[in-house]
């Protein structure tokens, strides 16, 4: 964690973090967590996959007397949260039900002679009788609730067993009561709080954002052929695929492994043993690749998953949130890639039809809003966040496939929108989208003169365009709220904000449904190239044999971060390996030597030393090579940067907002290797951000962001590094 320690913690919770995780510092919001966790006030945690949440839960048990029982929904999450926390010297265990009665007889034993600070329980084997009766018995220091949002019938993953949690409250009513989630809206927290009779409970929501995730979004053409890049790009590294159907999953894992790939498939129709098998296989990094339905992650811990890929579009964005949400919970670069098209929402609207009809309208809520969001061509990051009712202050995250330019601008986007939009109307707004698409290319379709469109203005108005590109662009300017689906004629109409379009008071921006080749670039889990990457490469081979020899996915043994902070470190002796970020000391005195001997051993060989000395050298700047310009818009927009013109000025003059002007300006910089960036940013400020690079690196803007203390908003940072190579640096270091 990079975060400075936050005051206000006690020393026994920060003593407890570091001893036995490894940790020295702790975020915000993870400091106020358990703050109240330990002052027994009830809470409500909400941070995303990868936040820290079970931290929250886990250090407070540790300085708090009795023993704490966490409450989660999936028998593999106990057992990997178990492991994880034995390895680092903390007495914990689960009851559940594939353990033998041998097993569970233990663990009784070990919980009433007050043994156990942390016990892992489903939400079912609360409300039996023998272990509710024993509860009271038992000295709890408090219940964490993890995926809380099952609690509430307007969360995406309502559990009736769930309910009948209120009970906590009269069986142990002095033990505090603590509800985590990744997922939920302020509705579904209220509506957490009311059914565990939470009292005055202290609310903590931290960011919605994974600034370290790419999100993508494509529109499915040749889907095999889009489902192998994005393997491709991830050779030999952790990734799930996710599929509507059980024969999906079956089909592509066959066809996967077909073609050489390490796939296996996880589903609720498989055999236990079978299910169990394959998920294992994949904790323990014997295969790459797990084909699933949703029903495969939710309580799955592996950190070092690189991409997530939906073959199929999930069944609303709260389901997207923590689906996408398993890559990169190390906080280390990952890849979110969905694949989604119309007939995906038809499949899951046949589905969502045989529910109940109090749940129905909910769910079908939730369905049209994931469209939108597959349809729409923002920024991902910012659609994300605004769904759970936050915002980015950033105009360009730098992080998702529209940001990062992955498809190429439709020149002239505003004319070709307003061209759409007045077909539309004058059609009557009662169409769909083929038969618009196809009066605006020119179709001889005998409907169309049946109708009398073929003498509309609008006929062929698009008919250098081939159809399918302009059927995609309604759909961009759907997902956009320029157009809107009609239920009373089942048609397209013109929205408001569609209109302020056609009166020019706004702009539309679309992108061709093809990608621009070459184009899509990876964030890479170890960016220095050459040693660290080999050295990285040796230690994860000696996680997986102490993985394989304790009977534990290997992410239990240590995390990638703390892999990546050994190959940088190359510790010599226990005592530096020590100070490795995620070494405990029981860590260090376990797996240290072994360790420590693979690093000694790979720096003879390699005739570098252990523990090498801490020169300043200049952090990593992300190296981003010019782009070919591909519109007039952005030449026009060039050619007035040479004559030092400002970013407004030029926005108004090419019709672009801020944020694409400032994507311009960047190429611009990058094609004419501009070293300096005035005068859109002043010497002084640009100096200040060469500096701050210096201390927290130029891979990510929110740390600079941070550390320059609001001197420096997000443009200025993107201007700025647009104008630093790793040579600059390396002149600014050695200087």
């Amino acid at each position: 964690m990079s975060e400075a320690i936050v005051t206000g913690v006690s020393p026994d919770l920060l003593s407890v973090v570091r001893t036995y995780w490894g940790f020295d510092s702790l975020r915000p919001l993870q400091a106020e967590a358990m703050t109240g966790i330990a002052s027994h006030r009830d809470t409500i945690v909400v941070l995303p996959t990868g936040g820290g949440k079970s931290l929250c839960y886990q250090a407070p048990a540790m300085v708090m007397p009795g023993v704490a029982v966490v409450i989660t929904p999936l028998l593999s999450l106990m057992k990997d949260q178990v492991d994880a926390l034995t390895q680092c010297g903390i007495p914990a265990a689960c009851l559940n039900s594939m353990q033998s009665s041998g097993e569970r007889s233990t663990v009784m034993r070990e919980l009433q002679e007050g043994k156990l600070k942390l016990l892992y329980v489903a939400p079912e084997r609360l409300t039996t009788n023998g272990f509710g009766r024993m509860l009271p018995q038992l000295d709890v220091s408090f219940f964490a609730i993890d995926e809380a949002h099952c609690i509430s019938s307007w969360g995406h993953e309502f559990r009736p067993d769930y309910r009948r949690l209120s009970s906590l409250r009269e069986l142990c009513p002095k033990a505090g009561i603590h509800a985590f989630t990744a997922t939920a809206t302020q509705r579904v927290r209220a509506d957490i709080a009311e059914h565990l009779s939470l009292r005055n409970p202290a609310i903590h929501v931290g960011p919605f954002d994974r600034p370290n995730l790419t999100y993508r979004v494509e529109r499915k053409s040749k889907r095999w052929a889009q489902i192998c890049s994005v393997i491709e790009r991830h050779k030999d590294e952790s990734g799930i695929i996710y599929c509507i159907s059980r024969k999906n999953v079956e089909d592509l894992a066959v066809s996967l492994r077909e073609v050489g790939y390490k796939a296996l498939p996880y589903h609720a129709g498989l055999e236990d043993d079978e299910r169990q098998r394959n998920q294992d296989a994949f904790l323990r990094e014997e295969v790459d690749i797990i084909v699933a339905t949703v029903a495969f992650g939710m309580g799955i811990d592996k950190s070092n998953v690189r991409y997530v890929l939906h073959a199929n579009a999930p069944k609303s964005v709260e389901n997207y949130q923590q689906e996408a949400g398993r890559a990169g919970r190390d906080g280390l670069p990952a890849e979110c890639v969905l694949l989604w098209g119309p007939g995906d929402f038809r499949t899951w609207r046949r589905i969502l039809d045989g529910l109940p009809p109090e749940a129905a309208p909910a769910a079908m809520k939730k369905l049209n809003q994931m469209s939108r969001f597959c349809e729409s061509m923002g920024c991902r990051h910012r659609a994300l966040v605004n769904y759970f009712g936050q915002s980015l202050d950033n105009g360009n995250c730098q992080a998702c496939d529209v940001c990062l330019g992955d498809a190429e601008p439709v020149p002239d986007a505003q004319i070709v929108a307003q061209k759409i939009l007045s077909c539309v109307v004058r059609l009557g707004e009662g169409h769909g989208e083929g038969y618009i698409s196809r009066v605006l290319t020119g179709s001889e379709d005998e409907q169309i003169a049946q109708h009398g469109h073929d003498k509309l203005s609008t006929y062929a108005i698009l008919a250098e365009n081939d159809r399918r590109s302009v059927r995609d662009w309604i759909t961009q300017l759907k997902g956009a709220g320029f157009l809107a689906f009609d239920n009373t004629d089942q048609g397209l109409r013109v929205t408001d904000s569609g209109w302020q379009v056609l009166r020019d008071q706004i702009h539309a921006h679309l992108v061709n449904p093809r990608r621009a080749a070459g184009r899509i670039v990876t964030r890479k889990t170890v960016a220095a190239p050459g040693l660290e990457t080999e050295l990285f490469d040796e230690l994860r081979a000696l996680r997986r044999l102490l993985a394989d020899q304790r009977g534990v996915p290997a992410f239990v043994i240590f995390a990638d971060t703390s892999l990546l902070d050994m190959a940088r470190r190359r510790p010599g002796s226990l005592e530096t390996f020590r100070h490795v970020h995620g070494v405990g000391d029981r860590k260090c005195s376990e797996f240290g030597p072994s360790f420590v001997e693979c690093i000694a051993a790979w720096c003879r060989h390699k005739g570098v030393p252990t523990d090498p000395v801490a020169e300043r050298a200049a952090p990593a700047v992300v190296k981003i090579p010019p782009q070919p310009v591909t519109s007039a818009a952005e030449l026009i927009a060039h050619k007035l940067f040479a004559h030092r013109r400002s970013l407004d000025d030029v926005g108004e003059h090419v019709s672009r907002a801020r944020s694409t002007v400032v994507r311009y300006l960047e190429n611009y910089l990058r094609r004419n290797a501009r070293t300096t960036p005035e005068p859109w940013v002043d010497a002084a400020l640009f100096a200040k951000i060469k500096r701050s690079v210096e201390r927290v690196g130029g891979e990510r803007l929110r740390p600079l962001f941070d550390d320059l203390d609001g001197a420096a908003d997000y443009d200025q940072l993107r201007i700025a590094l647009a104008c630093l190579t790793p040579e600059s640096m390396d002149q600014t270091a050695g200087g």
